[in-house]
């Protein structure tokens, strides 16, 4: 497998050390957390090279000894080093029982620059306040992004051929690997199933899974649709699927705990206010959605959308769906005083599909940017003031 440096991660590590801060690296399962935290402690040992550094990885059988808080505890302050700079890096932490107790006690120690990693349905988001009574810190890792995929397969000089690909396997690092389709999407699939089946039916002791799994397959089809847990649930059960809004919304919070989906609220653009009724929902990674239901219902421009949703996230901007008057704004991405509109289309080569694209974002009356994402394969080009990019161009900028 080839390795490739993930230098946004690393440095938000690098800018993190030594503060008091329980750092905790989430992200969907096998996004690269394990491996970044490696990266880093490689990181340390070439910068500080008289470092103590205390590891323990629960996949490795030689710390089957500390899968319980005491012993967790007592071979960490066993391995401290007086006089040095102390890094302690626990790796699937959830596999040691009341993880959280030996953590909370290292932590008030002030003596550790504490790192954690675990499996999604024990360090879920809804939980870390609960779990860490100390201040704590998430990176949080998503999935390779398509600049991420072009480094990894730096062979192939076609971009537009590796964005066609990107769509269609996603950023699941690991299922590069295999040579064969089918071989990468059974890997795609087993770590879909294993976050539904083992993670969540676990963490929430759920009876069966048949509900969760049709939930999420109907969010994969209608990725970008705004969604209730009142119409979700109805046409859950108009399919055979019986079950109510109650329950279809705990599922939904459920899978966005784990990061399988991520919600995206309304803004009302003239009234500068977030609206509560209705989400959309985008996936965490579009090689899920081709794994598990292949290319029935499929729409580019959906998936395009969805992997934009994606890359603001990962470039650090909150993101919101833009509502003025009647219309919609595909995204409203916001990251400090900056701001600005996005529309994200598969195609606008036909003069009705390109004035639905930019006639929204023409009524928006203020003077932060407005950009159209297509499919375009041309340079960037200005439309009264708005910015037409080739989407798989602007994935590739580093802002």
């Amino acid at each position: 497998m080839n390795y490739i440096e993930r230098p946004e991660y690393m440095q938000r590590l690098l800018d993190l050390m030594g503060t008091p801060d329980i750092k905790i690296i989430t992200g969907v399962r096998r996004s690269g957390k394990s491996e970044l935290m490696k990266a880093y402690i490689r990181r340390i040992r070439e910068i500080q090279p008289e470092a103590n550094i205390i590891f323990v990885d629960f996949f490795d059988l030689k710390y089957e000894g500390l899968k319980e808080y005491h012993a967790l505890y007592d071979y960490i302050e066993s391995h401290y080093a007086a006089g040095k700079q102390n890094y302690v890096f626990v790796d699937e932490v959830q596999l040691c029982e009341k993880f959280e107790l030996a953590i909370n006690s290292l932590h008030t120690s002030r003596k550790y620059d504490l790192y954690i990693t675990g499996s999604n349905a024990f360090l879920l988001s809804s939980d870390l306040t609960t779990l860490f009574t100390g201040r704590y810190i998430e990176i949080h890792v998503f999935p390779f992004s398509f600049a991420e995929f072009c480094r990894y397969y730096a062979d192939e000089q076609d971009t537009a051929k590796l964005f066609d690909d990107y769509v269609i396997k996603g950023g699941l690092a690991g299922s590069y690997e295999y040579r064969t389709e089918r071989d990468r999407t059974n890997y795609i699939r087993d770590v879909y199933d294993t976050i539904i089946n083992r993670d969540l039916v676990t963490k929430y002791h759920l009876p069966d899974t048949t509900t969760l799994e049709h939930l999420a397959e109907f969010m994969m089809d209608n990725v970008s649709n705004l969604t209730s847990p009142n119409n979700i649930s109805d046409t859950l059960t108009a399919n055979v699927v019986v079950t109510n809004h109650k329950t279809v919304g705990n599922y939904i919070k459920y899978l966005c705990d784990a990061y399988v989906f991520y919600g995206v609220r309304r803004y009302d653009i003239r009234g500068k206010k977030y609206l509560k009724t209705s989400v959309k929902y985008y996936l965490s990674d579009t090689g899920i959605r081709f794994a598990r239901l292949g290319r029935r219902n499929l729409d580019y421009g959906r998936m395009y959308e969805n992997i934009v949703c994606i890359e603001l996230m990962r470039r650090g901007y909150e993101v919101y769906v833009g509502k003025l008057y009647q219309k919609e704004v595909d995204f409203v991405a916001v990251r400090g005083d900056e701001k600005m509109y996005i529309q994200v289309s598969d195609d606008i080569l036909r003069p009705e599909t390109f004035e639905r694209e930019y006639d929204p974002l023409l009524k928006i009356k203020d003077a932060y940017p407005k950009l159209i994402l297509a499919n375009t394969r041309h340079e960037t080009y200005d439309y009264e003031g708005i910015k037409i990019h080739n989407l798989s161009d602007w994935l590739l900028k580093h802002e």
